[in-house]
């Protein structure tokens, strides 16, 4: 059974930095892609970053690229999202994901296992 928790969220200024981490449990964490997505109040879920098992590929959404950066610690079951020059528009629940496949999806339905959310909220 995997669970995923994430931790680090918080309530910070415009410019400010945070790193959210995720801890997952089970065997097959280390050969999972995992992911970060984000539900701001009244908007659809959407991809921010993904990481392959191996985490030699990434990807980032658009909106947070140059800004974000999603990296991982097999070793410790553990995947991050650093995310600098943070604006009010990150506000959101940022949620981390697994799925049953070594490769890098930004679609939600892709993923398997999912956290319970963290709350980001970034004042202006």
């Amino acid at each position: 059974q995997v669970q995923l928790v994430e931790s680090g969220g918080g309530l910070v200024q415009a410019g400010d930095s945070l790193r959210l981490s995720c801890a997952a449990s089970g065997r097959t964490f280390s050969s999972s892609a995992m992911g970060w997505f984000r539900q701001a109040p009244g908007k659809e879920r959407e991809f921010v970053a993904g990481i392959s098992w191996s985490g030699v590929t990434t990807s980032h959404a658009d909106s947070v690229k140059g800004r974000f950066s999603i990296f991982r610690e097999n070793a410790k079951n553990t995947v991050h999202l650093q995310m600098n020059d943070l604006k009010p528009e990150d506000t959101a629940i940022y949620y981390c994901a697994q799925r049953d496949s070594r490769a890098i999806s930004i679609v939600a339905l892709e993923y398997d296992y999912w956290g319970q959310g963290t709350q980001v909220t970034v004042s202006s």
